[in-house]
């Protein structure tokens, strides 16, 4: 059983900037709403001998026992509630050391959480976040984004989505005048939640608002490089993500889950440490920012901390962590 080391209950709100856990080391904070309280599932950092570099080996989680067809690497995992069970998934590399999605479930949603034997059939990559469409014309589909470039193996699946191309691992992506950046990847989630549906995965499209194209390969400040996450507010979705190594939160919007998302801003700027991933929701009629830094551990990369925001949205969808003032219209926070 995966037992409930990822689970922190959130009860009121921090209006603080400081660290919501401080006795562990905790990342890629992925939050939810059950049972009218904030669960927060993120990953667990530690300490290693293992150097900096660009493939992510120093991010080494060892959260993985009793998962048969993990070797290593439990990275961000995300949970999900549909039709009375809760599920938890979560990336790690097979023993080939490519790396899948798995899912566990459990009756509660601190688990514990039972795996299944093998990962999700189609799977690649990383950062699993499942999205349930909840709304009435939406049937409470349940859709899963993921990919991440580099370490995260994204660029690797450039010719097919079940070619593993092993001359791209690494920290390479495309590059170069003309060359498009790679989008999350995104597949509807079959009845029970535990395999991708019959029509499998496809690339999200993110656009340039400029040009309506899909943004540019070499546009490090908006393409997409990690840390999918998908909410909806009033009837459009949005697509929030990492920048990668220019460290800004962004997000997009569009009228489909599948996209396309055409590129609205930045939501966070950079944060100390390498590494920015966060999650969305809504609590009590607020809406909040989880994410992380690595200000508790003095800066070191891979020792972060999940912290909390309140976001704001304007009359045009728009989001900000500045709150509209109702008297003067300007921005305040």
């Amino acid at each position: 059983m995966l037992r409930d080391r990822w689970i922190i209950k959130h009860h009121h709100h921090h209006h603080h900037n400081g660290p919501l856990i401080t006795h562990l080391y905790t990342a890629d904070p992925s939050a939810h709403v059950f049972n009218n309280r904030v669960y927060i599932y993120p990953s667990h950092d530690r300490e290693t001998d293992i150097q900096f570099n660009d493939n992510g080996d120093q991010y080494d989680m060892a959260d993985y026992h009793d998962i048969p067809w993990v070797s290593k690497q439990l990275w961000a995992p995300d949970a999900a509630f549909r039709d009375g069970k809760y599920y938890l998934y979560f990336p790690a590399r097979d023993h080939a050391g490519i790396f899948r999605i798995g899912v566990a479930v459990g009756d509660r949603p601190e688990g514990p959480f039972a795996p299944d034997a093998g990962p999700i059939r189609g799977s690649y990559s990383i950062d699993p976040a499942t999205f349930v469409d909840a709304d009435a014309d939406a049937d409470g589909e349940a859709y899963m984004y993921f990919g991440g470039l580099w370490g995260g193996q994204l660029q690797c699946y450039q010719k097919g989505h079940d070619v593993f191309d092993a001359e791209w691992a690494g920290a390479r992506e495309p590059r170069g005048p003309g060359a498009y950046a790679l989008g999350p990847r995104v597949a509807r989630m079959s009845a029970d939640m535990r395999q991708f549906a019959g029509e499998g995965v496809r690339e999200v499209e993110i656009l340039a608002p400029e040009t309506g194209e899909r943004l540019l390969a070499d546009d490090h400040d908006r393409r997409f490089f990690e840390a999918a996450w998908v909410h909806k507010r009033d009837g459009l979705y949005y697509l929030s993500y990492s920048t990668g190594d220019t460290h800004y939160l962004c997000y997009a919007t569009g009228t489909s889950p599948y996209g396309p998302f055409t590129y609205r801003g930045r939501i966070l700027e950079p944060v100390l440490g390498w590494t920015t991933h966060h999650s969305i929701v809504e609590f009590q009629g607020r809406w909040w920012l989880f994410h992380h830094d690595c200000e508790l551990s003095g800066g070191v990369n891979h020792l972060r901390s999940v912290k909390v925001k309140e976001i704001f949205y304007d009359g045009e969808g728009g989001l900000s962590l500045r709150s509209r003032s109702r008297v003067t219209g300007c921005f305040v926070g």
